[in-house]
């Protein structure tokens, strides 16, 4: 790497030492400038915020913190939506929206639910009892069916933990829960519960979703913490604790906060790293934490120099991506069950298809908002995202009068979506383990490389696809940053301070000399025969 120095001179750039409490900058990044700094983190949203502030409380103060976005919080995003009575918005939330597994008298609590508590987040119980269910010809109590599913989940869930503990070879989810006894076949009803029960939550089916690492990830959140999901309905938006907790090491244009300031490329070594922006300006660090999600990893977004080795680019590349999408309109009455939180929706021909219903408008929530949301995933996230507004807005409507076909559904008055799958900074919602994921696989997605370091949700083998995931990674990667740095910490539970552990070289169950007869393959994979 070539020193600082000499790159702002060959570029002829204005080289900026960075120091603790500089002044100004906290606007878009100055792109014809470079700037010197300890550590560079990049992306402010949770996992960069809670690296940053581990860093804050181990006295290393000379950082940056860079996003491409104009607020702090990333995923955790909010708008404005619809209108009350007096024609002021409600704010609902894009992305995450829930605190998931609060904690137990006694037991471990969720960080996010100790910072909901510390900002006071307006959040109601997600009363997953509080449901009515439907198909194409409207009400149907299909509620034994829910039964049937949890008698079934309960017996996969022990033999996931038996995979486990026996280091058994794992298997995708559908082949645990048919030899569990669930198997919805064509039934749609049961399509329907079983996406409820699972798609959900993971925004993958249960084909592409790892056994014993998909119930291992529930388990480790509801049954360490609580079984309790709480939806966040802060009209601050959800982000508020985010921003809480990096105004306490941040102050107001504070010049280590690099609001949208796009990075284009990182080059790496054992000496440290430099991040380009876009523009022309520069970052040198002695460290850097990427933040970037996986999709962006996936998507090759940004260069990195060199290449990635190919023990982290194959974790990168065998993660999963999924994509989560809330629809949401706004009528000038609630004609559905004002008091019922959700509504279950069995298409007769798509699995998938609008199949929960949220109201907003239920008591505990945006009462008298009018507001209800559908949720779609994976492939149908993918096909509605790439469509117009109105062609969503009739699916939609053709839905509704399905499920209730004695009303006359009228137009909302307001409708909006995201299009998480299309976000260049995102390309997608949060992660899913796939089959085929060991977690040496994954921990090769977590480690540095160099002294460029890697975190976020998509790195938390025990919470991926969760805040909290996002939150431990970020403070466990800026603690052992802090102990290279020359302070004595000790990074979460037993994991030693310093460098990550890798796996540059994994090996498969099956030897060379097995692929023979007795195995089912009598002829070498390797033998070309010369016809010519």
């Amino acid at each position: 790497m070539a020193s600082f120095t000499a790159r702002c001179l060959l570029t002829t750039l204005l080289c900026l030492t960075h120091g603790s409490r500089a002044a100004v900058v906290r606007q878009p990044a100055n792109t014809t400038s470079c700037y010197r700094t300890k550590v560079a983190i990049l992306g402010a949203g949770v996992a960069g915020i809670t690296a940053a502030q581990a860093l804050s409380n181990a006295s290393i103060t000379d950082f940056l913190v860079v996003d491409r976005n104009n607020y702090i919080g990333g995923r955790v995003a909010h708008t404005s939506f619809g209108s009350d009575q007096n024609g002021s918005s409600y704010t609902v939330e894009l992305g995450a929206n829930w605190i998931q597994g609060l904690g137990s008298p006694g037991g471990p609590e969720n960080p996010i639910w100790t910072l909901g508590k510390k900002y006071k987040l307006d959040n109601t119980f997600s009363d997953y009892d509080s449901l009515l269910t439907y198909d194409e010809a409207g009400a149907n109590d299909y509620s034994e069916i829910l039964d049937a599913f949890d008698t079934a989940y309960d017996i996969a869930e022990d033999e996931a933990g038996r995979i486990l503990t026996e280091n058994l070879q794992d298997t995708n989810t559908r082949v645990g829960f048919s030899l569990a006894g669930w198997k919805p076949r064509k039934d749609m009803h049961a399509q329907a519960v079983e996406w409820w029960s699972w798609d959900w939550e993971t925004s993958y089916s249960p084909d592409d979703s790892s056994f014993e690492f998909g119930i291992a990830g529930s388990n480790l959140t509801f049954n360490q913490f609580s079984d309790e999901n709480n939806l966040v309905w802060d009209q601050r938006g959800f982000n508020a604790f985010v921003i809480g907790e990096a105004s306490e090491f941040l102050t107001q244009n504070d010049s280590r906060l690099l609001l949208e300031t796009v990075v284009t490329s990182i080059s790496y070594s054992q000496q440290g790293v430099v991040v380009d922006l876009e523009g022309g300006g520069c970052i040198e660090a002695d460290h850097a934490v990427c933040t970037f999600s996986l999709g962006v990893l996936q998507n090759e977004v940004v260069d990195f120099q060199p290449p990635l080795p190919r023990w982290k680019a194959e974790a990168i590349e065998l993660f999963q991506m999924g994509t989560y999408t809330k629809i949401f309109l706004q009528f000038n009455e609630t004609f559905w069950d004002p008091d019922t939180q959700f509504f279950l929706y069995a298409d007769p021909d798509t699995r998938g298809y609008y199949p929960v219903w949220q109201s907003l408008s239920a008591p505990g929530f945006l009462e008298s908002s009018n507001i209800i949301f559908a949720t779609v995933v994976g492939s149908e996230s993918y096909r509605i995202e790439q469509q117009p507004d109105e062609q969503t807005k009739a699916e939609c409507l053709a839905v509704l009068s399905a499920m209730f076909p004695d009303i006359d559904i009228p137009d909302p008055i307001a409708f909006l979506y995201p299009r998480w799958s299309q976000e260049e900074w995102a390309f997608g919602s949060y992660s899913n383990w796939p089959p085929g994921m060991t977690l040496e696989k994954h921990q090769n997605l977590r480690a540095n490389v160099d002294r460029l370091w890697f975190a976020g949700e998509a790195n938390s083998a025990e919470y991926f696809g969760f805040l909290h995931g996002a939150w431990f990674e970020g403070q466990e990667v800026g603690m052992r940053i802090a102990s290279l740095l020359g302070n004595n910490i000790t990074s979460r539970g037993n994991a030693t301070s310093g460098y990550m552990t890798r796996y540059e070289v994994l090996h498969g169950t099956t030897d060379l000399w097995e692929y023979n007869a007795a195995n089912g393959w009598p002829t070498s994979s390797f033998v070309v025969n010369d016809a010519s």
